[in-house]
């Protein structure tokens, strides 16, 4: 059967194995791995969860084993036992003292082949599957950064990044927030795009303080973008949704939300992107998804020009 450019066999052939826990953002699972067998799959510009709702027809999966069969392009290996059972904390807090000092820049022609290509990071990079997906789509093309606080999925990441062979993807170990700038003021190449994708919402109000969307952090990642770099911020709790908007919608005179300069990007009414601008959904939207939840995104995009504009006219 043929769908908006997707060839699938919505009866396919499962085979099912064991497999350690994932590690999603915000969560970890113990969970069966359904290996597809028997479907054939031709990916144009329909999104990943079109596919899913063809081929899932028949069969309703937990979120973890959505999750295995939305990424199982990367045929990620096993790790061994200590890599694979991990266990994390769904909430690090930030603001210890072992997070305080900046991380040290790794050596870019060390942990990529090309480090003057153009650069992606992802804050809380969480299992790391999201940029190798990525970084395997735009090989030779782009460059994908992580940096996760959690140091058991770093360390797992660094080991799926070796066994198969992404020279364009690099994880560090990191609390944004201090870390953010001294990392990307010493890239080579330019900054194209920032995502911060459901991060941790720190619900209690005391706990506020912890969220990684900082005026600081924001402040650092517009001067850095280069000019027509965007970032992508989205969340399944509205709250944090719109207290990250409140941050980045401050920074008017540099971002510029989207619709603002590009008219074919949809929106709500109050101004959320109505699709996944991606091409691929991060674990724990896949999970937010399944459970009902909604996906608040918004994408900013940098026009210097238009503040140099001003500037230039007000003197």
């Amino acid at each position: 059967m043929s769908r908006s450019g997707i060839m699938v066999g919505l009866s396919p052939t499962f085979r099912q194995t064991s497999f350690p826990s994932m590690g999603l953002k915000g969560f970890s699972f113990r969970f069966k791995h359904w290996a597809c067998n028997g479907y054939t799959r031709m990916v144009t510009s329909a999104s990943c969860s079109d596919q899913l709702q063809l081929q899932l027809q028949d069969k309703q999966l937990s979120s973890p084993e959505l999750v295995a069969l939305e990424y199982a392009d990367l045929n990620l290996p096993l790790p061994d036992k200590e890599l694979g059972n991990v266990r994390i904390r769904q909430h690090v807090n930030p603001l210890k003292t072992t997070f305080s000092v900046p991380v040290q820049v790794p050596h870019w022609n060390q942990v990529f082949r090309d480090p003057t290509l153009p650069l992606m990071v992802d804050i809380g990079s969480g299992s790391g599957r999201f940029l190798m997906w990525l970084g395997k789509k735009n090989a030779g093309v782009r460059n994908y950064l992580g940096l996760e606080i959690r140091e058991k999925l770093v360390n797992r990441a660094h080991y799926w990044v070796k066994e198969i062979n992404l020279d364009n993807v690099h994880f560090i170990y990191a609390n944004a927030t201090n870390s953010f700038k001294q990392v990307v003021s010493n890239y080579p190449g330019p900054l194209m795009l920032v995502s911060i994708l459901c991060p941790d919402p720190h619900f209690k109000k005391r706990h506020h303080k912890r969220r990684v969307v900082q005026k600081p952090l924001v402040d650092s990642i517009a001067a850095s973008l280069m000019d027509g770099g965007e970032v992508l911020i989205q969340s399944d709790v509205y709250e944090v949704a719109v207290d990250m908007r409140f941050q980045f919608d401050g920074e008017s005179n540099t971002l510029k939300h989207i619709d603002e300069v590009d008219s074919s990007v949809l929106c709500d009414s109050e101004g959320w992107l109505l699709k996944n601008p991606m091409g691929i959904r991060t674990e724990r939207e896949i999970h937010a998804e399944f459970e009902g939840a909604k996906i608040y995104r918004r994408m900013y995009k940098k026009c210097f020009y238009q503040h140099e504009a001003i500037s230039s006219s007000s003197i």
